[in-house]
């Protein structure tokens, strides 16, 4: 259930899951905070999110991560290259070096950096997400043409 009001969304619960979150990790609520105000400022333009939903409404897609079965199922994501694929940044590389184009990367800019920006430089979407301890990378997202922060 998602509830809404004019400044924000929220999703139920996740207030006490994100502090679970961040005493895991050892993450700072400001340190994220700072952090999200710079990725929204250095990302000047907004993708258009139905860019997004072309890309998955109603169609299958592949959800790619950088687990031990990544590289026996290249072949299976070369022979269906015109289905969505939703990319992990630890996979990113793999998928590149392959020959394959991710549709969209996920990512907190702790993968492959040179992989990460020459997605970055396509149409792929990028979703960046920044939280307290990469606000050093965020810089990287200003040159992604198609990036989304959160």
């Amino acid at each position: 259930m998602i509830l809404a009001n004019l400044s924000h969304m929220t999703i139920v619960g996740w207030e006490s899951r994100y502090r679970e979150i961040l005493k895991e990790f050892g993450y700072s609520r400001n340190n994220d905070n700072q952090s999200c105000r710079l990725l929204d400022s250095i990302l000047p333009k907004k993708v258009d999110l139905v860019k997004i939903r072309r890309l998955i409404e109603n169609k299958p897609v592949f959800i790619v991560g950088a687990g031990p079965s990544l590289p026996s199922s290249i072949p299976i994501l070369k022979k269906y290259k015109k289905i969505t694929k939703i990319v992990a940044d630890g996979a990113t590389q793999a998928i590149i070096e392959n020959g394959l184009k991710p549709d969209i990367v996920v990512t907190d800019l702790d993968g492959d950096i040179k992989s990460l920006k020459k997605a970055g430089r396509t149409n792929t979407i990028m979703i960046v997400h920044a939280h307290g301890d990469n606000s050093e990378k965020l810089g990287f997202a200003k040159n992604f043409k198609n990036c989304i922060g959160t």
